[in-house]
């Protein structure tokens, strides 16, 4: 008997051996056009290249391109229906793209074209979805080490890797539990540990914390970062949540309908946004209409605003051959603007405004202002001279402003 299933397991590691050979060999041999830029493709662990999903008529995932780094959390971020769960099923191979090609080091993943297509059990990817998937008649441990009994990994060896990750993601002393009686925040961290207990390549993370209230969804944004930082796995995370998506990756793609407006790290997103899409779905932005005269003198763009209350110098422009005496728009980030009491004229950069409204924040205000004629939301400090129906002045870096078109 023992010699027979030797045999056996002897014939499938071959097989296997012989089907990873054959898919080093189609993605040594692909070549095709691709979005990556050389840098990204040369240190890529993970890529997806021209990957497309359509349900029907409906193109749910359009020609995505994407380079992911050993080691990294990279988001997948946008809102409801922009593609990026359908992304991250491609990715686990809960489902299989129209076109395209994904790649794990240097093994092809699935490429409908070659007919190729590695099951979800064989791509060593760990998954957390949404509803954390945790099973009620088993115990936190069973729980945990149902994926290496799956493995057929010996007794010792799963009680072992077991007990080291509860103790990793802050479960020690309940490994008897019964799953019904954890909260939501001890589900999320059996769910994890479940899907790192065998060490994969890939953690993939579906709205990981859209279940949780806010409290308890800031503490496990902490925990998450510091828990991938000592197990090193690279991330995937999938998620509409803004503050996630910036607090806890190194970089994000925002998708909107299906395809890739921007990839950079948090910081590019934010101060350097490439569309209107990004600039408006990331954070909050303050805009209001300009009419363009050109290149400053010492640096910059000079706009004026209407009803003659005063001429901006901006330090970016996203205009593309606008005429002068076009109206464009101005936008700052509103934590970016500086108020002050309206003390004798304004400086320069700097506009008188009437306070609208002020909606108290606990350690600010949300300030609703009047800015030539048009309605302007900035942050502003608690201070008794701000007030509802009087007057500030707002001072805008320049070096924060930048031109839009209309």
């Amino acid at each position: 008997m023992l010699d027979k299933l030797k045999g056996r397991f002897q014939n499938e590691f071959s097989d296997l051996r012989a089907r990873d050979q054959n898919l080093k060999n189609l993605a040594a041999s692909q070549q095709g056009d691709s979005e990556i830029s050389t840098d990204d493709a040369a240190e890529a662990f993970l890529t997806l290249e021209g990957i497309t999903k359509c349900f029907g008529s409906f193109k749910a995932v359009d020609d995505l391109n994407l380079a992911i780094r050993h080691g990294e959390v990279f988001a997948l971020l946008g809102p409801s229906g922009c593609g990026k769960t359908t992304a991250l099923r491609q990715i686990a191979g809960l489902d299989q793209p129209d076109a395209g090609v994904i790649r794990l080091r240097d093994t092809v993943l699935v490429s409908p074209a070659d007919d190729v297509f590695v099951p979800p059990q064989h791509r060593n990817m760990g998954m957390v979805f949404q509803s954390y998937a945790i099973w009620p008649h088993l115990s936190v441990f069973e729980i945990i080490a149902y994926p290496l009994r799956v493995r057929r990994w010996a007794e010792a060896d799963i009680d072992k890797a077991v007990r080291e990750i509860i103790g990793q993601v802050g479960l020690s002393g309940m490994e008897e539990r019964s799953s019904q009686t954890l909260s939501g925040g001890q589900q999320q961290r059996v769910a994890l540990a479940r899907a790192l207990v065998y060490r994969p390549d890939v953690l993939l993370l579906d709205e990981p914390f859209s279940n949780l209230d806010v409290k308890l969804r800031e503490q496990m944004r902490v925990e998450l970062k510091l828990l991938q930082r000592e197990v090193g796995v690279t991330v995937i995370l999938v998620t509409h949540d803004q503050v996630e998506a910036l607090s806890l990756s190194d970089r994000v793609a925002v998708m909107r309908e299906g395809r890739v407006e921007q990839v950079g790290t948090p910081s590019q997103l934010y101060d350097e946004p490439a569309s209107p899409f990004v600039r408006d779905f990331i954070g909050q932005t303050t805009s209001f209409p300009v009419r363009f005269q050109g290149a400053a003198a010492g640096g910059g763009f000079t706009a004026a605003l209407p009803e003659g209350a005063g001429t901006l110098t901006c330090g970016r422009s996203r205009l593309d051959g606008t005429a002068t005496d076009e109206t464009v728009l101005a936008c700052v980030r509103p934590e970016r603007i500086k108020v002050s009491p309206a003390e004798g004229p304004p400086g320069a950069n700097e506009v008188a405004a009437t306070v609208k409204a002020l909606l108290y924040h606990g350690d600010r205000y949300e300030c609703w202002l009047m800015l030539a004629g048009r309605e302007v939301m900035i942050f502003a400090p608690r201070e008794p001279w701000i007030r509802e129906g009087g007057t500030v002045h707002l001072q805008f870096p320049s070096e924060a402003l930048s031109l839009w078109p209309r």
